[in-house]
Order: C-alpha cells, then sequence, then structure tokens
C-alpha cells in the first residue's frame, strides 16, 4: 500500500512539472514520451496527450480486448480526416459547369409591405412600416431594417432581432427543417 501511494505521487509530481514547461520543453518531453516528434504547437493538447502516456505507461493503457474493439471500430469506419493530395489539382469537367445568376428574392422573414412592426424600446414605441422600397421609420425610407432600427434607438441592432423576425433568411416562419 505504501509504494502504491508514493509511486502515485511521483507520478502525480511528474505531471504537474508538465504545466510548468514551455512549448518547446513540451515538444521534447513529446518526443521522449511517444518516440517521435509532434506537429502540434498547442500546449494544452500537449501536456493532456503527454499527461495521459506517462500515466498510461505507470499505470498500464487499455486492455487487449479495448484495443481490439477500437480496431474493429477503426477498420469499420470510413473517415478521410484530409483531402486527398490531388484533390484541386484534377481538371474540371466542363459539361458539368454552368453559370447563371440567381433573381433575388424577398425576404421570408418580413412580413407583406403596409405592415406595420411595433416594439417597446426604453418607455416608447417603435413603429418601422414595411414598404415595397424599404422601410419607413418617421417619414425616412430605409433600405434596410437595421438602418431603420439603428436611427430608432441610436444602437445598431440586428433588424430581425429587434423585431423578434426570427429564423434564418429562406426559412418559413415556425419551420425547423
Amino acid at each position: 500500500m505504501r509504494t502504491e501511494t508514493i509511486s502515485s505521487t511521483a507520478l502525480r509530481e511528474q505531471i504537474e512539472s508538465l504545466r510548468h514547461m514551455t512549448v518547446g520543453q513540451l515538444k521534447g518531453k513529446y518526443r521522449e514520451v511517444f518516440g517521435e516528434a509532434t506537429r502540434s504547437g498547442h500546449k494544452q493538447f500537449l501536456f493532456r496527450r503527454i499527461a495521459w502516456r506517462i500515466q498510461a505507461n505507470a499505470e498500464g493503457g487499455l486492455s487487449e480486448r479495448a484495443r481490439r474493439r477500437a480496431l474493429e471500430i477503426a477498420n469499420d469506419a470510413d473517415v478521410r480526416i484530409r483531402a486527398p493530395k490531388n484533390f484541386l489539382k484534377v481538371d474540371l469537367d466542363e459539361s458539368r459547369t454552368l453559370e447563371t445568376s440567381v433573381a433575388p428574392t424577398e425576404d421570408p422573414r418580413l412580413p407583406m409591405a403596409g405592415t406595420e412592426l411595433v416594439r417597446r424600446y426604453r418607455g416608447k414605441d417603435v413603429v418601422v412600416r414595411v414598404r415595397e422600397d424599404g422601410f419607413e421609420y418617421r417619414g425616412h425610407i430605409h433600405r434596410s431594417l437595421s438602418s431603420a432600427v439603428r436611427e430608432a434607438t441610436g444602437t445598431p441592432w440586428n433588424g430581425f432581432a429587434f423585431f423578434g423576425l426570427g429564423g434564418k433568411p429562406g426559412r418559413k416562419h415556425g419551420s425547423h427543417e
């Protein structure tokens, strides 16, 4: 029991000493512990990897059963972390390329022209009328709802957020696709 306490204390001290190392020192320790260089320069990542390896070496790593299961999962996974080296070097097939322009559509978050948007802000009602050609606030026409709200509040607001005209562009009200 006493030897376990001494070895776990030494292990803890060894891991704690990693916290005070520079990135360069951690890279050296990584090479020592893993037997290869690291490409990472992220201090927290290096600390965690080295601490894990030191602990695994001292107390034992994964069981043989866990290793086999991990290999099975890895073999079944069709995961690509990086694109193939020639990914962008392949010429495009001209028969599959098409250039076109898309006509702008009305934002579905906006109500119909003529609708008045009203919100109480700091004790006063902010009323903005939706028009075909923009947004009207106190007789001034604004190209964007945010511009009208900025004039009304003196603060740079997102107009949709200010009036609670939710969702993302292109999404109908209440739909959660």
